[in-house]
């Protein structure tokens, strides 16, 4: 539970953003348009953000460590991002038509993740892992999707199953309760209870489908030898593996976490990073089994895997924006990677070792430029998994962030994994620790000590 004088101290500064979210209850349901962004007691609303700063109705500042769903790596509004579209936008927002843009920004993909020999884009990551699990069926004749118990592939009806603690239930209400049939869902980073889980369902199982790094779960990265079991079990048994790559894309290194780990998945999904700060979602795969979607050679119902894209797919905006970002990225790749990497362990070695030096039992987990800290609690003394992560010290997780943002400027979305661009640096990391410190000695301590 937040204090009330933290409370009080925040309403203090966010006074107006207090009075558009009264507003904005009633238009949208919970004054939101995507759960997570609400915390307690009501979100911030921004009207500007530029370099690594959200600035609010308020005019109050914050480092950005949510960027965007983690999307900005260079952080918000590049001029090299913002010049292409200045341009852009006076050729057209919307053609409705092939574009040639899509063309480069396809090639750029294209080149830097081998197994792209196709792909489609789209405008959501929702609608790439939603295509992707599609396609799986198409090709495999198959039925059954096995995802990670917490990994989170988008609201797409499929792939809502065991996403959030307790794990067994139904995420909501609103759909017919027998997507779980087609579904199996395996524990993160456990090869031999997965395995065997999977043998009981093989002969009618489509896909694996698995994020690299547990985003939502709780910034997890996979255990390799998991990750190659898992993918040599699908080649055993004529099952499709598709990575998630959604947020690990373009995020770790240029191109993919299969070049790092010496994967070699059928089908991979993109998003965030690659539309350049732009609605984006592609599904990238190996020619024969993408060709299932080709609506020129395949005509009828029978052969034809419909994945649309909708109205904004290969959007000229979007292509723009992303083809600017991964064009300067790889161009100055190894100056980019370098630092954000760097910041990443910085960040993650400074905090587990200030939390050690006052007696906190945590663990701070990610990879590259992304991190999060977990606070243990008498249930859970080290983080594998979702399940670590739903039941470890959330509530003073909660305090730890909203500290952060009320008292220091510093903003991570309440119990959200942060990401690094290379518009911080690392006065931004230190100021982050001697913020922490500070929060600990004032405000965390007592109350974990008790």
């Amino acid at each position: 539970m937040i204090s009330n004088s933290l409370r009080d101290v925040y309403k203090k500064k966010t006074h107006n953003s207090r009075k558009l979210y009264n507003d904005s209850v009633k238009i949208f349901p919970g004054g939101i348009s995507h759960n997570i962004r609400f915390f307690r007691p009501y979100p911030f609303f921004v009207n500007k953000a530029t370099n690594k700063h959200l600035i609010d109705v308020d005019g109050n500042r914050y480092v950005d460590y949510w960027m965007g769903h983690w999307a900005l790596i260079l952080g918000h509004s590049p001029n090299v991002v913002v010049k292409k579209l200045d341009r852009q936008i006076r050729q057209g927002t919307l053609y409705g038509t092939a574009n040639d843009i899509s063309i480069k920004l396809g090639e750029t993909i294209k080149k830097s993740i081998p197994i792209s020999e196709l792909l489609r884009f789209c405008t959501t990551g929702s609608e790439a892992t939603m295509y992707a699990i599609r396609i799986a069926r198409a090709v495999t004749k198959k039925r059954i999707i096995c995802k990670t118990i917490g990994g989170w592939h988008g609201f797409n009806t499929d792939l809502m199953q065991s996403v959030n603690y307790p794990f067994e239930i139904d995420e909501g209400v609103g759909m017919t309760g027998r997507e779980g049939d087609f579904v199996e869902s395996i524990p993160f980073n456990d090869l031999d209870r997965s395995i065997r889980l999977l043998e009981s369902v093989k002969d009618d199982l489509a896909c694996i489908i698995i994020e690299p790094l547990l985003g939502g779960g709780g910034c997890i990265p996979a255990d390799i030898n998991f990750l190659k079991g898992l993918e040599e079990y699908c080649k055993r048994n004529d099952i499709l593996f598709i990575l998630d790559e959604i947020v690990t894309g373009f995020r770790l290194n240029f191109g993919s976490v299969s070049s790092l780990y010496h994967l070699n998945p059928d089908i991979i999904t993109l998003g965030k990073i690659v539309g350049g700060g732009l609605p984006i979602g592609v599904v990238c795969g190996k020619k024969e089994i993408m060709k299932v979607a080709n609506p020129v050679e395949n005509r009828n119902k029978e052969q034809l895997c419909y994945i649309g894209g909708g109205t904004f797919s290969s959007n000229p905006l979007t292509m723009t924006a992303g083809y600017a970002t991964l064009d300067y990225i790889s161009k100055n790749r190894q100056t980019v990677y370098n630092k954000i990497n760097k910041l990443g362990d910085i960040a993650r070695n400074d905090l587990k070792k200030l939390f050690s030096d006052y007696g906190l039992k945590t663990e701070v987990t990610g990879l590259g430029s992304l991190f999060l800290t977990h606070f243990l609690s008498n249930k859970v003394n080290e983080i594998k998994n979702a399940n670590d992560v739903a039941l470890s010290d959330n509530d003073t997780l909660t305090k730890y962030h909203f500290s952060l943002m009320t008292k220091y400027g510093i903003f991570f979305l309440p119990h959200k994994m942060g990401a690094i661009s290379i518009v911080h640096d690392v006065k931004d990391i230190q100021s982050l620790i001697n913020a922490t410190e500070k929060i600990i000695e004032s405000d965390i301590l007592t109350i974990m000590k008790n």
